[in-house]
């Protein structure tokens, strides 16, 4: 996969509020920002964080009108995808195991990802596409 850079903790909760949205405004993605967290950011640090976004190729825009609709240019899917390939090789088992040892996964969590694993198995056994 192609080496892009990796969003900063802004960033990133920027790209969580474009996955959980779709294509937003700046005052679109400020004002989730803001409710999300309970902080008050400035308007303009938002707008300067997504043209720096853009300028680093994580997220794109088109114009409406005269407001700029941005988007990631990455779904969420494929940016674990890029995490568990530069962290852990491509591992899942590696990052499933070093989140154990952590103690970070509560037990109804483990068993909904059980629960996805054998739905994974299955699909594969029967020809799905997963």
């Amino acid at each position: 996969m192609e080496d892009l850079p990796s969003p900063t903790g802004r960033e990133l909760e920027i790209l969580k509020v474009l996955w959980d949205l779709g294509p937003s405004s700046v005052r679109d993605v400020h004002v989730a920002m803001c409710n999300n967290s309970g902080e008050e950011f400035a308007y303009n640090t938002v707008q300067t964080l997504m043209r720096i976004m853009e300028s680093k190729q994580l997220v794109t825009h088109r114009n409406d009108r005269r407001t700029f609709i941005y988007s990631p240019q990455f779904s969420r899917e494929e940016s674990a995808s890029r995490f568990l390939d530069r962290v852990f090789n491509g591992a899942a088992s590696e990052l499933m195991l070093s989140l154990l040892r952590a103690e970070r996964v509560p037990t109804a969590e483990l068993d909904r990802m059980s629960s996805l694993i054998a739905q994974a198995k299955n699909g594969r056994r029967t020809g799905g596409s997963r």
